[in-house]
Protein backbone atom coordinates (compact mmCIF):
# COMPACT_ATOMS: atom_id res chain seq x y z
CA UNK A 1 0.00 0.00 0.00
CA UNK A 2 1.55 3.36 -0.47
CA UNK A 3 1.23 6.70 1.76
CA UNK A 4 -1.62 8.52 2.45
CA UNK A 5 -1.66 12.14 3.65
CA UNK A 6 -4.30 14.46 4.54
CA UNK A 7 -4.32 18.60 5.11
CA UNK A 8 -7.23 19.37 7.69
CA UNK A 9 -7.98 22.95 8.96
CA UNK A 10 -10.32 26.26 9.08
CA UNK A 11 -11.23 28.09 6.28
CA UNK A 12 -8.27 30.29 4.79
CA UNK A 13 -5.75 28.16 6.39
CA UNK A 14 -3.98 27.54 3.31
CA UNK A 15 -4.65 23.86 3.08
CA UNK A 16 -4.88 23.46 -0.35
CA UNK A 17 -1.73 25.67 -1.14
CA UNK A 18 0.36 23.18 1.19
CA UNK A 19 -1.43 19.93 -0.57
CA UNK A 20 -0.42 21.40 -3.85
CA UNK A 21 3.25 22.20 -2.68
CA UNK A 22 3.95 19.04 -1.36
CA UNK A 23 2.23 16.65 -4.42
CA UNK A 24 4.32 19.05 -6.35
CA UNK A 25 7.46 18.44 -4.43
CA UNK A 26 7.22 14.68 -4.31
CA UNK A 27 6.50 14.21 -7.89
CA UNK A 28 9.57 16.16 -8.55
CA UNK A 29 11.39 13.48 -6.43
CA UNK A 30 10.04 10.58 -8.38
CA UNK A 31 7.24 9.32 -6.42
CA UNK A 32 4.00 8.77 -7.77
CA UNK A 33 1.12 11.10 -6.37
CA UNK A 34 -2.44 11.50 -6.30
CA UNK A 35 -3.73 14.91 -5.59
CA UNK A 36 -7.00 15.49 -4.68
CA UNK A 37 -9.73 17.08 -2.65
CA UNK A 38 -12.85 17.03 -0.55
CA UNK A 39 -15.95 17.42 -1.08
CA UNK A 40 -15.52 16.16 -4.57
CA UNK A 41 -12.32 14.57 -6.95
CA UNK A 42 -14.73 12.70 -8.92
CA UNK A 43 -18.20 13.70 -11.34
CA UNK A 44 -20.59 12.76 -8.25
CA UNK A 45 -18.37 14.69 -5.69
CA UNK A 46 -18.04 17.76 -7.92
CA UNK A 47 -21.94 18.42 -8.13
CA UNK A 48 -22.15 17.60 -4.35
CA UNK A 49 -19.10 20.17 -3.39
CA UNK A 50 -21.26 22.66 -5.60
CA UNK A 51 -25.00 21.84 -4.06
CA UNK A 52 -23.17 21.74 -0.50
CA UNK A 53 -21.25 25.14 -0.77
CA UNK A 54 -23.80 26.90 -1.96
CA UNK A 55 -25.12 30.00 -0.13
CA UNK A 56 -29.01 29.44 0.16
CA UNK A 57 -32.03 31.35 1.94
CA UNK A 58 -33.33 27.17 2.71
CA UNK A 59 -31.40 25.75 5.62
CA UNK A 60 -29.40 22.65 4.87
CA UNK A 61 -30.01 20.75 8.13
CA UNK A 62 -26.91 19.16 9.76
CA UNK A 63 -27.93 15.33 8.90
CA UNK A 64 -28.34 16.47 5.13
CA UNK A 65 -24.85 17.87 5.26
CA UNK A 66 -23.30 14.65 7.29
CA UNK A 67 -24.94 12.26 4.38
CA UNK A 68 -23.97 14.44 1.39
CA UNK A 69 -20.43 14.80 2.44
CA UNK A 70 -20.24 10.87 3.48
CA UNK A 71 -21.55 9.91 -0.27
CA UNK A 72 -18.72 12.52 -1.73
CA UNK A 73 -16.03 10.99 0.01
CA UNK A 74 -17.12 7.18 -0.28
CA UNK A 75 -17.41 7.85 -4.05
CA UNK A 76 -13.58 9.02 -3.72
CA UNK A 77 -12.48 6.24 -1.28
CA UNK A 78 -13.21 3.84 -3.61
CA UNK A 79 -12.44 5.43 -7.26
CA UNK A 80 -9.53 7.30 -6.24
CA UNK A 81 -7.92 6.78 -3.08
CA UNK A 82 -7.83 3.12 -2.35
CA UNK A 83 -6.65 1.96 -6.19
CA UNK A 84 -4.01 5.09 -5.64
CA UNK A 85 -2.79 3.28 -2.71
CA UNK A 86 -3.26 0.17 -3.71
CA UNK A 87 -0.70 1.00 -6.64
CA UNK A 88 2.16 2.45 -3.85
CA UNK A 89 1.10 6.23 -4.58
CA UNK A 90 1.04 8.85 -2.06
CA UNK A 91 -2.10 9.99 -1.72
CA UNK A 92 -2.82 13.54 -0.66
CA UNK A 93 -6.37 14.96 -0.10
CA UNK A 94 -7.40 18.37 1.20
CA UNK A 95 -9.74 17.82 3.47
CA UNK A 96 -10.86 14.01 4.48
CA UNK A 97 -12.90 12.40 7.11
CA UNK A 98 -11.78 14.50 10.07
CA UNK A 99 -13.27 17.71 8.43
CA UNK A 100 -16.75 15.77 9.33
CA UNK A 101 -15.98 15.24 12.53
CA UNK A 102 -15.18 19.07 13.09
CA UNK A 103 -17.15 20.73 10.71
CA UNK A 104 -21.01 18.39 11.34
CA UNK A 105 -19.69 16.97 15.21
CA UNK A 106 -17.73 20.06 17.03
CA UNK A 107 -19.44 22.56 14.48
CA UNK A 108 -23.11 21.70 13.94
CA UNK A 109 -23.65 19.23 17.19
CA UNK A 110 -24.24 15.85 15.83
CA UNK A 111 -23.12 13.05 17.99
CA UNK A 112 -20.05 12.18 17.39
CA UNK A 113 -20.27 8.56 17.85
CA UNK A 114 -23.16 8.73 14.56
CA UNK A 115 -20.41 10.48 12.97
CA UNK A 116 -17.50 7.68 13.41
CA UNK A 117 -20.69 5.30 12.15
CA UNK A 118 -21.13 7.28 8.68
CA UNK A 119 -17.29 7.72 8.31
CA UNK A 120 -16.67 4.11 8.75
CA UNK A 121 -18.57 3.21 6.31
CA UNK A 122 -17.66 6.11 3.98
CA UNK A 123 -14.00 5.09 4.40
CA UNK A 124 -14.37 1.29 4.91
CA UNK A 125 -11.85 2.46 7.95
CA UNK A 126 -9.34 3.75 5.67
CA UNK A 127 -7.78 6.67 8.29
CA UNK A 128 -4.52 8.96 6.75
CA UNK A 129 -1.11 7.66 7.54
CA UNK A 130 -0.44 11.56 8.43
CA UNK A 131 -3.12 14.36 8.83
CA UNK A 132 -1.62 17.95 8.68
CA UNK A 133 -3.41 20.75 10.89
CA UNK A 134 -2.82 23.92 9.71
CA UNK A 135 -4.23 25.79 12.55
CA UNK A 136 -5.00 28.99 12.78
CA UNK A 137 -7.33 31.71 14.44
CA UNK A 138 -10.57 31.29 12.07
CA UNK A 139 -11.14 35.64 12.00
CA UNK A 140 -7.77 35.69 10.72
CA UNK A 141 -8.11 33.46 8.14
CA UNK A 142 -11.33 34.02 6.92
CA UNK A 143 -10.02 38.02 6.62
CA UNK A 144 -7.19 36.57 4.61
CA UNK A 145 -9.27 34.44 1.91
CA UNK A 146 -11.63 37.15 1.34
CA UNK A 147 -14.76 37.31 -0.46
CA UNK A 148 -16.66 36.09 -2.36
CA UNK A 149 -17.31 33.46 0.97
CA UNK A 150 -19.31 30.11 0.43
CA UNK A 151 -22.31 28.83 2.59
CA UNK A 152 -19.96 27.71 5.22
CA UNK A 153 -17.75 30.87 5.34
CA UNK A 154 -21.19 33.11 5.92
CA UNK A 155 -21.37 31.00 9.54
CA UNK A 156 -21.06 33.18 12.72
CA UNK A 157 -17.59 32.91 14.37
CA UNK A 158 -18.51 30.93 17.01
CA UNK A 159 -18.95 28.30 14.32
CA UNK A 160 -15.68 28.02 12.98
CA UNK A 161 -13.94 28.23 16.79
CA UNK A 162 -15.81 25.16 17.47
CA UNK A 163 -14.47 23.54 14.23
CA UNK A 164 -11.02 25.10 15.48
CA UNK A 165 -11.19 23.91 19.09
CA UNK A 166 -12.72 20.54 17.55
CA UNK A 167 -9.77 19.71 15.49
CA UNK A 168 -6.99 21.00 18.13
CA UNK A 169 -9.12 18.11 20.50
CA UNK A 170 -8.59 15.26 18.01
CA UNK A 171 -5.00 15.99 16.82
CA UNK A 172 -4.21 16.05 20.73
CA UNK A 173 -5.96 12.73 21.53
CA UNK A 174 -3.68 11.32 18.70
CA UNK A 175 -0.62 13.07 18.17
CA UNK A 176 1.18 10.32 16.63
CA UNK A 177 -0.91 10.06 13.03
CA UNK A 178 -1.60 14.74 13.61
CA UNK A 179 0.51 17.26 12.89
CA UNK A 180 -0.01 20.77 14.46
CA UNK A 181 1.52 23.65 12.73
CA UNK A 182 0.72 27.51 12.83
CA UNK A 183 -1.02 28.40 9.84
CA UNK A 184 -0.01 32.18 10.62
CA UNK A 185 4.22 31.46 9.78
CA UNK A 186 5.14 31.63 6.70
CA UNK A 187 4.06 29.52 3.50
CA UNK A 188 7.83 29.03 2.95
CA UNK A 189 8.60 28.11 6.60
CA UNK A 190 5.74 25.73 7.30
CA UNK A 191 6.27 23.80 3.70
CA UNK A 192 9.89 23.04 4.97
CA UNK A 193 8.24 21.81 8.35
CA UNK A 194 5.79 19.37 6.36
CA UNK A 195 8.88 18.28 4.02
CA UNK A 196 10.50 17.04 7.11
CA UNK A 197 7.94 15.17 8.72
CA UNK A 198 7.23 13.29 5.74
CA UNK A 199 10.51 12.70 4.44
CA UNK A 200 10.78 9.48 7.19
CA UNK A 201 7.50 8.25 5.90
CA UNK A 202 8.54 7.85 2.25
CA UNK A 203 11.86 6.33 3.32
CA UNK A 204 9.96 3.58 5.98
CA UNK A 205 7.11 2.53 3.50
CA UNK A 206 7.49 0.30 0.29
CA UNK A 207 6.89 3.15 -2.13
CA UNK A 208 8.99 3.20 -5.07
CA UNK A 209 10.53 5.71 -7.04
CA UNK A 210 9.99 6.48 -11.01
CA UNK A 211 13.59 6.89 -11.96
CA UNK A 212 14.14 8.00 -15.65
CA UNK A 213 16.09 6.44 -18.16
Amino acid sequence: MGLFISFEGCEGCGKSTQAKLLAAELEQQGYGTTLTHEPGGTPLGDELRRCLKKVRDSVVTPEAELLLFAAARSQLTLNIILPALEKDRVVICDRYSDSTVAYQGYGRGLPLASIDAVNRIATRGLRPDLIVLLDMDPSRALQRKGWPRDRFEHEDMAFHERIRNGYLELARADPGRWMILDASDSPSATTQVIRERVSPLLSKSTLTRQVSA
